[in-house]
């Protein structure tokens, strides 16, 4: 799941693609319910899937996984995600059916064929144009087939309410306040889809949660509140900044990397929705 089409400039996107790796190793598990889910919906035997914002490949891997006789098409305008993708691929023995694209959705739909299903998880609120996205999709598609846009319902979490340092519900706050810098702001797909010609389906919300968190979620956990410290200096009060500080730096007990009472919590929400 990636920031594909329109994301925020970044000044290194190996570092971004980092992150994603480790979103899917720390969020993946939602990937089977979330694909066992969708292939109950789609057409019985799809030819052709595109994964629409295809990041570093976690959601076209599980795709190819589900649907094993279907071609994946993944489509990012980063080449460096698509390269990640394609080692990916080929680690996992699936490079013979996955096609990587490289296409800027924002400037048209690539030429990739009819689909039969189209998946676009957490990219079509980085577009410019979505609902320009959406009639393409529709009109590429065949018909009978199926869309299925997948957003987080809720930024990650990971710690605890009261963390010792500062005042409880240090999380909170931060996820407050990232709300109102339009942090994961996304509209209601359905009604999207609907305009663009799809008949809606189903929505549901998946969740994730594990305890205790692995290694690599102590250090997503890190990653990601690294990101709001930064991004949210001047819009929390000293002594949050504080606190996240004391999460982020050193190498005591107390920081995200060491702790052990961390829990991984997220979830997902997929809007599906068929072409007549």
């Amino acid at each position: 799941m990636t920031h594909a089409h329109r994301h925020h400039p970044h000044p290194d996107e190996t570092e971004v693609a980092d992150t994603l790796d480790l979103d899917a190793r720390v969020f993946g598990s939602h990937l089977d319910d979330l694909t066992g889910w969708l292939r109950r919906h789609a057409p019985a035997q799809p030819r052709r899937i595109a994964d629409v914002g295809a990041g570093t490949g976690a959601g076209s891997l599980a795709l190819a996984r589900r649907f094993t006789t279907a071609e994946i098409v993944a489509v990012d305008r980063s080449p460096v995600m698509l390269d990640r993708l394609r080692a990916a691929a080929r680690r996992q023995g699936l490079g013979g059916r996955l096609r990587a694209v490289q296409a800027d959705l924002d400037a048209a739909w690539p030429p990739i064929g009819a689909v039969d299903v189209v998946w676009a998880a957490s990219s079509m609120h980085h577009l410019a144009a979505p609902d320009r996205v959406l009639r393409d999709i529709h009109a590429a598609m065949n018909p009978g087939g199926l869309l299925a846009v997948v957003e987080m319902h809720t930024l990650p979490r990971f710690l605890p309410d009261d963390i010792g340092v500062g005042r409880p519900g240090l999380e909170t706050r931060c996820h407050e306040a990232a709300a109102r810098a339009g942090w994961n702001a996304h509209p209601d797909w359905g009604r999207h889809m609907e305009r663009a010609g799809f008949e809606p389906i189903a929505r549901r919300a998946f969740t994730v949660e594990g305890d205790p968190a692995t290694p690599d979620a102590r250090r997503y956990a890190h990653t990601f509140l690294g990101r709001l410290r930064s991004a949210l200096d001047g819009h929390l009060a000293s002594d949050d900044l504080d606190a996240l500080d004391h999460l982020l730096n050193g190498d005591h007990p107390g920081t995200a990397l060491n702790r052990r009472d961390l829990i991984v919590r997220g979830g997902r929400t997929v809007w599906a929705a068929r072409r007549p």
